[in-house]
């Protein structure tokens, strides 16, 4: 059973995805992968198996995804200023779980990011560590999710704009994990991107 000093998984799932379908038209997280899982659905599996908790943050007019979720256990909450930048939904799920002892903030358009990478996030604030922040590096390059402790709670509840929490990132100690995942650096931005 989860309790309030976990680390909590973040899904950020409120995106509009116009690079992916301009005339939107096409919700990008409702597409199939090529084993036919949705990619929010396979986001959200991974990141399940690394934390007892995930609050997925989507547009309150997302049905579908919000449905898609819930069904696989998350706890859904509606964004409503999701319209202003990834920072709002970010900050909306931070917010619902402010008790946690920590955060992994996962996009919900990054499905080919393996649970393992995730669980090494987790387990390294769960350690604590003067940092308090944790992101994975494959390749010398840095990429997502990104774990924070309890220490950058403020900072995270401050956040505005579209940049999500690159600030904090960049004016914080970060303890880079190297892992062998390319999924890390991997997120669908345009229909090529799922194959």
């Amino acid at each position: 059973m989860a309790t309030a000093k976990d680390i909590v998984g973040i899904l950020l799932a409120a995106g509009r995805g116009a690079r992916f379908d301009p005339a939107g038209a096409r919700n990008k997280l409702l597409q199939a992968l090529p084993g036919g899982e949705p990619v929010a659905a396979a986001s959200a599996r991974a990141l399940l198996a690394a934390v007892p908790r995930v609050v997925a943050v989507v547009r309150p007019e997302d049905c579908a995804t919000a449905s898609l979720l819930h069904g696989m256990g998350c706890e859904v909450v509606a964004c409503a200023e999701a319209g202003k930048g990834m920072a709002a939904s970010l900050v909306c799920g931070v917010q619902h779980a402010q008790h946690a002892e920590g955060w992994l903030i996962a996009l919900a358009d990054m499905p080919f990011v393996r649970p393992a990478t995730m669980t090494a996030l987790v387990r390294e604030i769960r350690q604590g560590g003067e940092a308090a922040i944790a992101a994975p590096m494959h390749d010398g390059e840095r990429g997502n999710p990104v774990a924070f402790g309890r220490a950058h709670l403020p900072a995270l509840l401050a956040l505005q704009g579209d940049q999500g929490a690159r600030s904090i990132l960049k004016n914080n100690p970060v303890n880079e994990l190297a892992v062998v995942d390319p999924g890390i650096l991997q997120d669908i931005d345009t229909p090529s991107d799922i194959k």
